[in-house]
């Protein structure tokens, strides 16, 4: 990613929108995998649950989602839940829109159901399949969607696999290898990332990684970036799971994604996690790209943070006029490249 691309990033910023936007567009998911960041008591702040919002179907649905992309006016669109899948009708139509309209999007599934290889005509889209490590840990935490699944349901599509590494599978010595060597053989996969397991605050459990184990993966995956093409990890990404953002108010990330849930009215906060996520134990792979695209220098000292904030405080300060004036929002020019472009593997490099 070129410096002027990170400078015209930042301009969605400037009127005071957000340049990404995540909707959850169902409640409704086949798997209950442990850890799920969706289905955690927290998520929604702890006065209700996913699974307990009223969601959409239907042309209702795509209506809606196309109404919120037209209001909001995001470069970059990630479709979650629950699974997207649930919804695999209304999903062809919504994806159908927002490519007509040039808006970046992600399809982030299980595999539970066949991902169609028509969908190969949205030049714009990325299909993310979630894989929790290999073939016997996933598909005891991911039965229905078992790797025989997920292999059937993607042989004429073509997706990003993504794996959030928990403390179960941490610090095994080779695990990430045969990993990346498993995915690395099957054409259908474009590339591979990793995210580490993100806890709430206070929380417990097997999937936390220990600080030792949090180093060995960063040590593992910046020798395993050389040998495996497929994994679209930059050098800088990867140092950036050893000092995570401290809080949402320094995640970029969290400061620059608007994230909806299932009702299509509750938002989500801090970030995409909900709740009280600890910030500390961040590995967000979200998170990880645009920090390290924080610290790529622009010119001189001035790195794309110091843009990114102040263009921040500009925009705020702009929405909050325009609101009181409840004048239009000025449009964000057509040539704008999307930050979330380094989602695909543009990442800078260090300076």
């Amino acid at each position: 990613m070129r410096t002027n691309e990170v400078l015209q990033a930042w301009g969605k910023i400037l009127t005071g929108r957000r340049p990404s936007l995540s909707i959850e567009i169902t409640k409704e998911c086949p798997l209950r995998c442990p850890g799920c960041y969706a289905f955690d008591a927290a998520h929604l702040g702890g006065e209700t649950e996913l699974r307990q919002l009223s969601d959409f179907r239907g042309d209702e649905l795509v209506k809606k989602i196309v109404a919120i992309v037209d209001r909001e006016k995001p470069l970059h669109v990630s479709l979650v839940g629950g699974d997207p899948l649930v919804r695999y009708r209304e999903l062809e139509t919504i994806l159908r829109e927002l490519d007509g309209r040039g808006v970046y999007t992600q399809v982030v599934t299980s595999a539970f159901r066949v991902i169609p290889a028509e969908w190969g005509r949205f030049k714009l889209l990325n299909v993310v399949v979630s894989i929790d490590g290999l073939q016997p840990e996933h598909d005891e935490r991911r039965k229905p969607a078992t790797y025989e699944r997920i292999l059937k349901n993607i042989a004429e599509a073509k997706v990003t696999i993504h794996s959030t590494i928990t403390g179960i599978i941490a610090g095994r010595p080779g695990y990430l290898e045969e990993f990346l060597r498993f995915w690395s053989a099957r054409p259908q996969i474009e590339r591979v990332w990793f995210s580490l397991f993100t806890p709430q605050a206070g929380a417990t459990g097997a999937e936390i990684l220990t600080r030792a184990q949090r180093e060995f993966v960063v040590k593992d995956l910046l020798r395993l970036r050389t040998q495996y093409p497929i994994l679209e990890m930059g050098e800088s990404l990867i140092h950036e799971m050893l000092s995570p953002p401290a809080s949402p108010r320094e995640c970029i990330f969290a400061q620059t994604t608007q994230t909806i849930s299932a009702d299509l009215k509750t938002k989500i906060t801090p970030c995409q996690f909900g709740g009280n996520p600890d910030c500390s134990q961040c590995g967000c792979i979200a998170s990880m790209v645009l920090a390290a695209v924080g610290h790529h220098r622009v010119a001189g000292p001035l790195t794309a943070g110091h843009l990114f904030r102040a263009s921040a405080q500009i925009g705020r300060a702009w929405k909050s006029t325009k609101d009181a004036f409840a004048g239009p929002a000025p449009a964000a020019p057509e040539t704008m490249t999307p930050a979330f472009q380094i989602l695909q593997g543009e990442v800078p490099p260090s300076q």
